[in-house]
């Protein structure tokens, strides 16, 4: 295995050892998980949640070390535009009607040992 195919599945590794940690945190917090890793064209969204009768979109950034960017910088314009087409597409295919939150954790060090950031309404659709 060359060094790029390694380095590819270690951050593979780590952002599915974030989301494993954020749905922990989620279930812990009293969210009901929906989904992960919800595909739709070019988009797909890390946690589908439900709480309080709002369907929450949940972008999930994990890193090894501290963000340089502040936290609602971390998605870009594109990446919310995606987001919220496939957010759309899930509630429409579901028949859902229901308010939509999306919100942005942030897990920073090590499995076992994050220090996780909740984000809520890191960003809105209309």
């Amino acid at each position: 295995m060359n060094w790029k195919k390694k380095t590819l599945a270690a951050h593979y590794r780590q952002g599915m050892e974030g989301e494993e940690a954020a749905v922990a945190y989620l279930c812990a917090k009293g969210y009901e998980i929906w989904g992960r890793n919800y595909r739709f064209r070019r988009a797909e969204i890390d946690i589908l949640a439900f709480r309080d009768e709002v369907l929450v979109v949940v972008e999930v950034k994990t890193r090894t070390k501290g963000f340089y960017k502040s936290l609602s910088h971390t998605v870009s314009p594109l990446k919310i535009q995606r987001l919220v087409r496939a957010a759309d597409h899930f509630v429409r295919a579901h028949g859902l009607d229901l308010e939509v939150r999306f919100d942005i954790i942030q897990l920073c060090g090590k499995p076992g040992n994050y220090e996780l950031t909740h984000l809520q309404n890191a960003f809105y659709h209309f």
